[in-house]
C-alpha cells in the first residue's frame, strides 16, 4: 500500500499506509490524524479538508477542477500548492506524498 506523509501544524510526521482507490482525506480520516476535519465527508462542499502538498508533488498530481479552486479560495490561507485532500485520489505513483495541515481549517 502507498503510504502518505500527514505532517501536522507543528511538525509532528504521521506515515500512514493509505489503501489504493481512496482519497488522502479518507486516509487520515481513518487513521485519526489531527486537522483535517472533513466536515462535508469529501464532497468537495468545504474546505476542511485543505492541505499544502509539498512543492515536488505537484505536478505527479492530477490538476486542480474549477469546483477545487473555487473551495479553496475559502480555505484559511490557501497558496499555490494548496489542494483538497479529498480530491487526491491515493495510488502506487504517490506513494510517500507529503501532505502539510494547515494551522486551522475554514
Amino acid at each position: 500500500m502507498p503510504k502518505i506523509i500527514y505532517v501536522t501544524h507543528d511538525n509532528q510526521k504521521h506515515y500512514i499506509e493509505v489503501e489504493n482507490g481512496l482519497t488522502v482525506m479518507e486516509g487520515a480520516v481513518q487513521n485519526d490524524i489531527p486537522g483535517i476535519d472533513a466536515d462535508c465527508g469529501g464532497g468537495m462542499a468545504c474546505a476542511t479538508c485543505h492541505v499544502y502538498v509539498k512543492e515536488e508533488w505537484l505536478d505527479k498530481l492530477p490538476k486542480k477542477e474549477d469546483g477545487e479552486e473555487d473551495m479553496l479560495d475559502m480555505a484559511f490561507e490557501p497558496k499555490k500548492n494548496s489542494r483538497l485532500s479529498c480530491q487526491l485520489i491515493v495510488s502506487n505513483e504517490i506513494d510517500g506524498l507529503e501532505v502539510y495541515i494547515p494551522s486551522k481549517q475554514s
